[in-house]
C-alpha cells in the first residue's frame, strides 16, 4: 500500500509497515459504534489527536487484530502511542494535510479490491500485474527520473508514481485531489494543449502554468495513451530538463503498454461483474461448486444473510426501453455493493435475471443479522429515494454456506409477497412475512388445480351474481374486522344498521354460522385463495 501510494500521501509515524500483514477492508473510526469488526482493517482515526485516546486505541485495534492506524498530520510521536504501537505490532500512519479522506478511503478501497475475485493466479502485461497502473506509472517515473501521472481523457488521475514531492505544488495538489485542478486545466485548455497532445503522435512538451500563488510549477512532458483511433487517455511527466532522446523513446513504448493495461481494467469491469454474477449465483444454487465460490467470494468463515432486491417487473415493450430497464438494474445493483460494502467486512451483489441478489457476512452469534440487514435495506432505499419502486426481501441467517440456499428461497418468498401487497413496507423479513408467504404459495397450489369455492362461499357468490347483490364483500368486511360492525360497515361505506340486516341475510342464504370459529376460518381461507376472481366477477 505505501510503495503504490508513496510518501506524498501517507508516511510511517511508528511501528513496523513491512510486516506480512494482508488489509481485508478500511474503516473509519467511530468512538459511539464498537460493533465494527476490526480484524484485517485499515483503521481510519478521523479527529483523533489526544495521544491517550491513540494509545487506548491501539490497544483495542490489538486485541482485534486490526492492521493498522492511520491519522491525521502532523502526529506527535509521543512515548504513549509509540510504545502501545509497538507493544500491539499495530503501525500508525499519519495522512498528509491537505489529502482527502474520502479520496483516500477510494483508493484504498480500490487498492484492496485488486484481484478481490477472478483468476487466482495474477496476470501480467509486460511484465507488470494486469491492470496495476500504480506499478506502471513508478516503473514509466524510473525510466524518465521525473514522477508520472497517469490521467483520463477527463483530466482525472488514474494513477500516479512515487516521488510526487520532487514536482511543483500544482502536481501535488493535483494528487491529493486526483484532478487536475480547475484553474490550471482552464489555461492548459486557453493554450490548445489538449487539443495538440491529442493530435500528436509524439510527447509534446507544455511550459508551466501560472499560478497566483507565486509557488514554483515545473514544465511537463505529456503523451496521449491510444487504442487505434480511440484516445484513453494521456501520460503527464513533470521535468526540470529535456528529457534526452531514449527518454523519449521510452515514454513512447511505454503508452503502449499503459492502453493495454487501461483497456483491461475497462474490459475487467464487465469481466469481473460476470464472474460476480457466476459466484454469487453458484452459492445461491448450493451444490459442489459453493464451497469454492464461497471463498472467491472471501464469504467463507461467515454467517450470511441473503437479500433480494427487485425494481418493476415490467420491462419496456420496445427494445430500448428493455435496455434502459436492464441498464436501471445493473446501475442500483451497483449503488447497493457500494452501501452494503460501507457497512458490512464481507458482501457480494449481483444482478441475476430481474433480481439483484447480496449475501452479507456476518460475526457467528448474532441473531439478529437479518434484522440488522433489514435496516440497511431500509436505509438504502431511503438514500436511493425509490421506495415506491424497489422492493427488498430479506431472508434467513445461513450459520455457514450451506445455509445460503435456504436463506436465497426465503428472500425470495418475502420479496414475492411485497410484489403481491404494494401497500406495505418496501423492506421485508422472511420471519415477519412467513404466514403470508405459505398463503401465496398456497394459493398457486389452489390455481394449479383449479379448485373453486364451496359450501356458504360458492352460495353467497351465486346470490351475488344472480341478484347484484354485495353478501361477499359484506363476510369479507365482517371477518376482516374481527366482528366490528361499525368498523365493518364504514369500510363499505355502509349504515351499521343496514350492515347487521345484510348479516343476517347472508347467514339465512348460505347457511354459515357466524358463531362457529371453524365455519369463520374456512370462510376467510377461501375468500382469500378462492373467491378472488368468482367475486370481482359478480360484482361486474
Amino acid at each position: 500500500m505505501i510503495e503504490d501510494l508513496g510518501n506524498t500521501l501517507l508516511e510511517v509515524v511508528s511501528g513496523a509497515a513491512d510486516r506480512d500483514v494482508e488489509i481485508e477492508t478500511v474503516i473509519i473510526h467511530d468512538v459511539l459504534d464498537d460493533a465494527m469488526p476490526m480484524r484485517g482493517a485499515l483503521v481510519l482515526g478521523v479527529g483523533l489527536s489526544d495521544p491517550e485516546e491513540i494509545a487506548e486505541l491501539l490497544r483495542a485495534l490489538g486485541s482485534q487484530q486490526a492492521s493498522a492506524l492511520v491519522l491525521r498530520a502532523p502526529v506527535r510521536a509521543e512515548p504513549s502511542v509509540t510504545a502501545a504501537s509497538e507493544e500491539t505490532g499495530i503501525p500508525v500512519l499519519a495522512l498528509t494535510r491537505g489529502a482527502s479522506w474520502a479520496q483516500l478511503t477510494a483508493m484504498l478501497r480500490s487498492l484492496i479490491a485488486e484481484g478481490d475475485v477472478g483468476d487466482q493466479g495474477a496476470q501480467t502485461l509486460g511484465g507488470m500485474p494486469s491492470g496495476d497502473l500504480f506499478a506502471l506509472a513508478n516503473a514509466i517515473a524510473t525510466l524518465l527520473n521525473a514522477p508520472v501521472t497517469i490521467e483520463d481523457r477527463n483530466s482525472r488521475v488514474v494513477a500516479f508514481s512515487g516521488r510526487q514531492d520532487e514536482a511543483d505544488p500544482a502536481r501535488i495538489e493535483t494528487v491529493l485531489g486526483r484532478q487536475v485542478p480547475e484553474r490550471f486545466a482552464r489555461q492548459l485548455e486557453e493554450r490548445g494543449v489538449f487539443q495538440e497532445l491529442y493530435r500528436s503522435e509524439d510527447p509534446i512538451d507544455v511550459g508551466p502554468v501560472e499560478n497566483t500563488e507565486g509557488l514554483p510549477s515545473y514544465p511537463r512532458v505529456a503523451l496521449a495513451v491510444r487504442a487505434g483511433d480511440e484516445i484513453l487517455g494521456s501520460i503527464w511527466a513533470a521535468v526540470q530538463e529535456p528529457l534526452s532522446f531514449d527518454r523519449v523513446q521510452a515514454l513512447k513504448d511505454s503508452a503502449g503498454l499503459v492502453a493495454l493495461h487501461m483497456l483491461r481494467l475497462r474490459a475487467g469491469a464487465d469481466v469481473e461483474r460476470r464472474l460476480r454474477a457466476d459466484l454469487l449465483a453458484t452459492i445461491l444454487e448450493g451444490g459442489p461448486g459453493a464451497s469454492d465460490a464461497t471463498a472467491r467470494l472471501r464469504l467463507n468463515d461467515h454467517s450470511c444473510v441473503v437479500l433480494a432486491l427487485s425494481a418493476s417487473d415490467q420491462l419496456g415493450a420496445d427494445a430500448s426501453a428493455d435496455a434502459r430497464s436492464i441498464a436501471e438494474r445493473h446501475r442500483i445493483a451497483d449503488a447497493f455493493a457500494v452501501h452494503l460494502g460501507a457497512v458490512y467486512l464481507r458482501s457480494a451483489v449481483a444482478l441475476i435475471g430481474n433480481v439483484v441478489y447480496a449475501v452479507v457476512g456476518i460475526r457467528p452469534g448474532h441473531s439478529d443479522a437479518d434484522i440488522r440487514a433489514a435496516r440497511v435495506a431500509a436505509d438504502f432505499l431511503g438514500r436511493l429515494g425509490a421506495t415506491s419502486e424497489i422492493r427488498v426481501g430479506v431472508g434467513t441467517v445461513a450459520d455457514d454456506s450451506t445455509g445460503i440456499p435456504s436463506s436465497r428461497a426465503n428472500a425470495d418468498r418475502a420479496l414475492r409477497v411485497l410484489r403481491q401487497s404494494p401497500q406495505r413496507e418496501p423492506v421485508a423479513l422472511f420471519s415477519a412475512v412467513q404466514m403470508e408467504a405459505l398463503l401465496v404459495e398456497l394459493g398457486d397450489l389452489v390455481r394449479a388445480r383449479g379448485e373453486r369455492p364451496t359450501g356458504p362461499v360458492a352460495l353467497l357468490i351465486e346470490q351475488d351474481r344472480e341478484r347484484g347483490t354485495r353478501l361477499v364483500e359484506t363476510l369479507r368486511a365482517w371477518l376482516d374486522a374481527f366482528g366490528d360492525v361499525s368498523v365493518a360497515a364504514a369500510r363499505v361505506y355502509t349504515h351499521p344498521n343496514t350492515f347487521r340486516y345484510r348479516l343476517r341475510r347472508l347467514s339465512e342464504i348460505s347457511g354459515l354460522d357466524l358463531s362457529d370459529p371453524d365455519a369463520r376460518f374456512s370462510a376467510m381461507v377461501q375468500l382469500r385463495l378462492l373467491a378472488a376472481d368468482a367475486s370481482a366477477g359478480a360484482q361486474r
